[in-house]
């Protein structure tokens, strides 16, 4: 039996055996199509050029590993430019060879006029920069370039943080990224009502929490306790709460804009805060009820501009606010003195991490223990494992870090990256017999009184969003 690959669409060769039909040709297009797994129209170059320069910056010469780390962190984000420089090269001589047969004439006459007026209509939003400097529209689109290129820059500005909003809603990084780009669709198919909207965030984000709530009504999603797994020790602890879905969240992805001034009296208790800690108690809120305290206490709309945004009374969503507040008061393992800011690793916390690299590299299992909790909570989302003290999570993971043991891995290599405001370590795992480094997780890392108070491990495919290769 032959069927064609989902990435490239060549044919794929089946034994005829048991089991689920083969989707790829080969690895090396199942994981193109996790990197360009749905990849918004319109990709911004100018955030990827400064992405580079700002990356050459950092450039770290020393130690050795750091310093190949960082190239071929450039070496994805330079491939990723040349791409898009192929594909704005194709769609104009798309473009181009349309409208010689569609006369382009009748269509360049309307373009200026569509462009100045949404510019006229929202000059915070548009510059002639933006207006004129844009990425071309997809091949095939009849909208005429300007009005097309002057709505792109009007919205696109705020992609980050729709997509982090929608990303705090769902608690993942893949289904963020596809309802941020439908946020963009529904927008751009409503733009004829654009003469009366006043304030253009308002309008997206509206659109964006609907979206979100549209997908969260189709998909029953509410975190549950892990089940026991038969011959596994997971520990004397309670069962943490399982999140299927969950995915880590690169810092560098997040928006640059200050977090929004609050009133001293008013009690925010989420702010800024993109931690794992946070992000899985506001899943156990039904969808309304967090849509209205992420609303009001993260994104920093006011009572009224919370009610517009969720198409509810005002009293409707200030109790939805409170219940809200309240429910997070007891799902939160313990409140700093001000869960409104982003907790930035300290000092401390890197050299622990960096510690604990070192010590996985040597496989210094001794010092790995040390740098644990005795309490320490390991999770393996989507996976089923759990583990809630130090010594059943390491009597699951020595056998396969001694390289006397039948069951050992291979060797390790671990990088810090940063992840949802905490630290975090990207695992490349080099097989017995095989001389490269293959992407096999990403930890991120909770920390409390100078050790690893939690573990979230995660599957390797968002190497790519953290601009980390897949191979060494």
């Amino acid at each position: 039996m032959t069927a064609s690959c989902q990435a490239c669409g060549g044919p794929i060769e089946s034994a005829g055996g048991p089991g689920r039909v083969a989707s790829y040709c080969s690895q090396a297009c199942r994981q193109r199509a996790y990197r360009e797994r749905r990849r918004p129209d319109g990709t911004p170059v100018k955030e990827l050029v400064s992405d580079i320069g700002n990356r050459l910056g950092r450039l770290r010469l020393q130690p050795g590993l750091a310093f190949h780390a960082d190239v071929e962190a450039l070496s994805t984000r330079f491939a990723q430019l040349r791409r898009l420089a192929r594909e704005a090269r194709q769609g104009r001589e798309e473009r181009e060879a349309w409208q010689a047969d569609a006369g382009a004439g009748a269509d360049a006459g309307d373009a200026l006029p569509v462009g100045e007026a949404l510019a006229e209509r929202h000059p915070e939003n548009v510059t002639p920069d933006a207006v004129t400097n844009s990425l071309v529209p997809p091949p095939g689109s009849r909208e005429t370039p300007s009005g097309e290129d002057a709505f792109t820059a009007l919205v696109e500005g705020r992609r980050r943080e729709l997509r982090v909003h929608c990303y705090r809603l769902l608690g993942s990084y893949d289904e963020a990224e596809d309802l941020t780009q439908e946020t963009f669709l529904r927008a751009w198919r409503a733009r004829d009502t654009l003469d009366d909207v006043a304030n253009v965030r308002a309008w997206l984000y509206r659109i964006a929490t609907h979206v979100c709530l549209d997908f969260l009504r189709r998909h029953n999603r509410r975190p549950a306790p892990y089940e026991p797994v038969p011959g596994l020790d997971s520990g004397d602890g309670p069962p943490p709460p399982r999140l299927p879905w969950l995915q880590p969240f690169p810092d560098d992805q997040l928006p640059e804009t200050p977090a929004p001034q609050r009133r001293p009296d008013e009690e925010a208790v989420a702010g800024e805060t993109l931690e794992l800690v946070f992000l899985t108690a506001v899943q156990l809120l039904p969808p309304r009820q967090r849509a209205a305290v992420i609303l009001r206490d993260v994104a920093g709309w006011s009572a009224q501009e919370t009610a517009d945004l969720l198409g509810s009374t005002l009293a409707s969503a200030n109790s939805a606010v409170q219940r809200g507040r309240s429910a997070l008061r007891g799902a939160l393992p313990g409140r700093r003195e001000d869960w409104s800011a982003a907790a930035t690793p300290s000092a401390e916390d890197l050299k622990l991490v960096q510690r604990y690299v070192d010590a996985v590299a040597r496989a210094d299992f001794d010092a790995m223990v040390d740098l644990v909790r005795e309490d320490a909570v390991l999770t393996m989302p989507p996976n089923p494992f759990w583990f809630t003290s130090r010594d059943a999570l390491f009597a699951f993971v020595r056998p396969h870090i001694d390289p006397a043991s039948p069951m050992f891995f291979g060797h390790w290599r671990l990088m810090p990256v940063r992840a949802n405001g905490q630290p975090a370590v990207a695992g490349y795992l080099r097989r017995p017999g095989t001389s490269v480094f293959r992407a096999q997780l990403i930890d991120v890392l909770r920390t409390r009184e100078g050790r690893i108070a939690e573990i979230t491990t995660f599957e390797p495919h968002l190497f790519p969003a953290f601009g980390l290769p897949m191979t060494l």
